[in-house]
């Protein structure tokens, strides 16, 4: 690695840093807070407390908010997002095709369904999921490739007020590493790692410190140079430095990243004025869900008073208590002539009142209605709705939440599309093999490099000359009834007879004022059976006309 002969970045400037950090964490601490708050409601811990203070007491915990949450994730997963790229330019349609088969595999190669999935549940407890699109030097045995990883919210630092992530000056993201780990890459870290001013944050308790661990720091900051952004990248750790792109004559001045944003992507579930981050279903959720819970407490209590009688016993009565508790005595002794009944009485509770039981299911309605987790969005209907279209229209109008929130991810998923596709462009230099989903699902190979897809020139701007593609999303619906409404469309315009070439005119007019996955590729097929009719038409007619002339 080569170094500029004076660093840019040196001890006092982490120094600053560290100071920069500390103010931005101060500022999030109310952020932090709220996500352990809400980590414990997920977990359905929030009656530890209470236990703890008395352990004898009854203290139930349901789970309605959590089962809300886990149909959210559902819905998330039933409608994973695909990448379609298209040109702006003609010139660039050969390399938007391969970009569009290239995409879905470093994906693939990333486990991104994963990260889909853990950035989604971070999203929905709260509030806020990032993704991070980083170059990582060490993947491909050296060659480097594209990383792509879930970002925990409690790990990242921004600049106070500001509300998109790319304003902020600066932007921190903390993660303990083992010394020792630390020690084997930075053998000069050793007997410094002393534990340093910045503390792990984690979700047990937000200040832990470790002995045999450090928190690695790694902090992004941009600079306008020449009327762009550029951004450069410091890790240190403990105050000693690891690694600065200022200080590296490949990188001080173009910056590290080529795109100039910061590598990490936000999706919100709820906005927020001042904060790129959010608030999620279990911020909205938990008052009524507490009350569920405490009504539940009061319920239950009441029912095994019930359940386990309880006696009223004169001090002077004639009964036997010993016997009489102990239901094996099949005789029970007594003294006197009075009757047994006037020594011992037994405690009459009164039933749960119908009025409470109201209020408890008038809370789990709010619930329900609140986070759009309606019973015939889980496959329940209404009484009397059996027709299956009409069950359809029932969920489609309550999943507009969830409609809502994929949007969101979507958009999300499109600047991490754009961030991969400018990291190609930067830093795959050399051709790569990638094996792609070619026609009628059969394999093929491809080998890809940024040579046709960088800048245009070497003194023109790359912003300018660079080929630029607008990402389109399709879902991966994989649900079965999304599955069965395919199948069954298919069926239909094979009964009215599509697919017949001498009806194609006609099938095309009605396709074409239709809307469904797969029309595209729908109205090409069948211009093609059209295209091959007329040519067999036409030769048959040769053959005909030759026959004659014999």
């Amino acid at each position: 690695m080569s170094h500029p002969i004076h660093p840019v970045i040196t001890k006092e400037s982490i120094l600053e840093a560290e100071r920069t950090l500390m103010k931005y964490r101060a500022a999030k601490a109310s952020l932090e807070a709220r996500l352990v708050d809400n980590e414990e409601w997920y977990r359905l811990r929030r009656s530890d407390t209470a236990l703890r203070k008395n352990p004898d007491d009854i203290s139930s915990t349901s789970a309605w908010l959590l089962n809300s949450i886990a149909g959210k994730h559902a819905d998330a997963m039933d409608n994973y997002p695909e990448p379609f790229l298209l040109p702006r330019e003609e010139s660039d349609q050969p390399d938007a095709e391969a970009l569009s088969a290239i995409l879905p595999v470093i994906l693939e190669q990333n486990e991104y369904e994963e990260v889909y999935s853990d950035v989604w549940w971070t999203k929905l407890k709260g509030g806020t999921g990032i993704t991070g699109v980083f170059w990582n030097p060490s993947r491909m045995g050296g060659m480097g490739d594209i990383d792509i990883r879930p970002v925990d919210p409690m790990c990242l630092y921004w600049e106070p007020g500001i509300k998109n992530i790319q304003y902020s000056k600066h932007l921190f993201h903390t993660e303990s590493v083992d010394n020792e780990t630390l020690i084997e890459a930075w053998p000069f870290l050793e007997g410094k790692l002393n534990g340093g001013i910045i503390t792990e944050t984690n979700y047990r308790n937000t200040r832990k410190e470790t002995a045999d661990r450090s928190v690695v720091v790694d902090w992004y900051y941009k600079k306008r140079v020449n009327g762009r952004d550029i951004m450069h990248f410091v890790k240190f750790v403990c105050g000693q430095l690891l690694y600065a792109s200022e200080n590296d004559e490949r990188y001080s001045e173009r910056g590290y990243y080529d795109h100039g944003q910061y590598p990490f992507v936000f999706d919100v579930q709820f906005q927020e004025a001042d904060s790129p981050a959010g608030f999620g279903f279990i911020d909205v959720c938990k008052q009524p869900q507490m009350y569920i819970d405490k009504l539940n407490n009061v319920i239950l209590k009441s029912a095994l008073m019930s359940a386990r009688p309880r006696f009223f016993i004169r001090s002077d009565g004639a009964i036997n208590e010993e016997e009489y508790a102990d239901w094996n005595n099949d005789f029970v002794h007594y003294q006197g002539g009075s009757a047994p009944t006037d020594s011992i009485r037994q405690i009459e509770m009164r039933p749960v009142s119908s009025a409470l039981i109201a209020i408890l299911n008038g809370k789990i309605d709010e619930l329900k209605q609140t986070s759009g987790n309606r019973d015939f969005s889980q496959g329940a209907s209404a009484s009397g709705v059996t027709a299956a279209s009409a069950i359809m229209a029932l969920q489609s109008a309550g999943d507009k939440l969830s409609r809502d929130a994929l949007k969101s991810s979507y958009r999300a998923f499109t600047r991490i599309c754009h961030l991969i596709i400018e990291l190609i462009r930067q830093f795959y230099t050399e051709p790569r093999c990638f094996r792609v989903m070619g026609a009628e699902n059969g394999q093929k190979y491809i080998r890809f490099c940024n040579a046709r897809i960088r800048a245009r020139g070497e003194d023109a701007d790359r912003f300018f000359s660079a080929p630029v593609f607008d990402i389109k999303i399709r879902p991966q619906r994989s649900s079965p009834m999304h599955m069965l409404q395919r199948n069954e469309l298919a069926k239909e315009f094979y009964a009215l007879g599509f697919f017949n070439p001498e009806n194609a005119e006609q099938a095309l007019t009605c396709i074409e004022m239709m809307e469904f996955e797969g029309k595209a590729q729908l109205i090409e097929r069948i211009r093609k059976g059209q295209t091959y009719d007329k040519k067999i038409k036409a030769l048959y007619e040769v053959i005909q006309k030759q026959k004659e002339n014999q």
